[in-house]
């Protein structure tokens, strides 16, 4: 009998221990950035497994992230929130940082939405504001795909040409409109961290062509896409980045500032969640 890869096996325990204390095979996956637990709040008849519960897992050290999947229906659709995340400044391998999306990717989902805060290159943008991900540059230095390529979950050379789905930004316009909720498209830069930019780097960044930036969600696309699930993201701009603000940036700020955007959030996900359902033959 062949031998699974380590990494693989180690998804199997973690997905085959979460269908232990739930039946339901999620449709769509929801992570959660900084001060965005709120969402988690309308699930119904939800389950919530800490993870230090879960094989291979472990706890959250970053404020903000509560470190617990749960997993439920939101508005009607089977829906597995991991609120809280991994992040390699934290001085995990990118492996680690990815693995909680492999795993809810290994528990059937059809689409993952990746929620952050972040911050606004782009001057246009204000506290508050939702900005849908259209693409992202990874400066991280980092690829949670390096080394041996294991061919149980996807291609060596995965095509990242529309690393966010444009069906899925249509199904969000829509939504947004209706809402009468502003949102604006742009790119994610996703960095290493934990220090913010520097004004120099923020100058940088715009002139590569960032409008967003923060320290997570690029390896989860990445590996997503890997595995052949179809992402779509959601920047909240909790704060202006360095040199656009004569105030310091702090943590604190992010958290609070988080808040001016759940609200709208919470919204735009009830009505886009039942529309991202996977259809046959769509």
């Amino acid at each position: 009998m062949k031998q699974q890869p380590v990494i693989y096996q180690k998804i199997r325990d973690a997905v085959e221990a979460i269908q232990k204390k739930t039946s339901l095979v999620p449709e769509i996956g929801l992570v959660l950035g900084s001060g965005l637990g709120a969402v988690a709040q309308k699930m119904v008849d939800s389950v919530t497994i800490p993870y230090t519960d879960i094989p291979h897992f472990h706890g959250t050290s970053v404020e903000g992230h509560a470190g617990q999947m749960i997993i439920g229906r939101f508005h009607g659709v089977p829906t597995v929130i991991l609120q809280g995340r991994f992040h390699r400044y934290e001085g995990y391998e990118m492996e680690e940082v990815v693995f909680p999306t492999r795993t809810v990717c290994g528990l059937g989902i059809k689409t993952l939405i990746l929620t952050n805060a972040a911050g606004g290159i782009n001057t246009r943008y204000r506290p508050g504001d939702l900005m849908v991900i259209e693409d992202h540059l990874n400066l991280m230095g980092d690829n949670p795909l390096k080394g041996p390529n294991l061919t149980e979950l996807g291609p060596r050379f995965p095509d990242l040409s529309e690393a966010y789905s444009k069906s899925c930004i249509e199904v969000i316009d829509m939504a947004a409109a209706e809402l009468n909720i502003p949102l604006h498209h742009g790119v994610y830069v996703g960095l290493l961290g934990p220090t913010y930019e520097t004004p120099a780097e923020v100058r940088m960044l715009r002139t590569l062509g960032g409008d967003s930036v923060g320290m997570s969600t690029v390896p989860e696309s990445i590996a997503a896409n890997h595995l052949g699930v179809r992402v779509a993201g959601i920047s909240c701009i909790t704060n202006v980045a360095a040199g656009l603000s004569p105030h310091k940036l702090t943590h604190q700020e992010v958290i609070d500032n988080s808040k001016l955007s759940v609200d709208k959030l919470v919204l735009l996900l009830e009505k886009v969640i039942p529309r991202l359902v996977h259809k046959p033959g769509a």
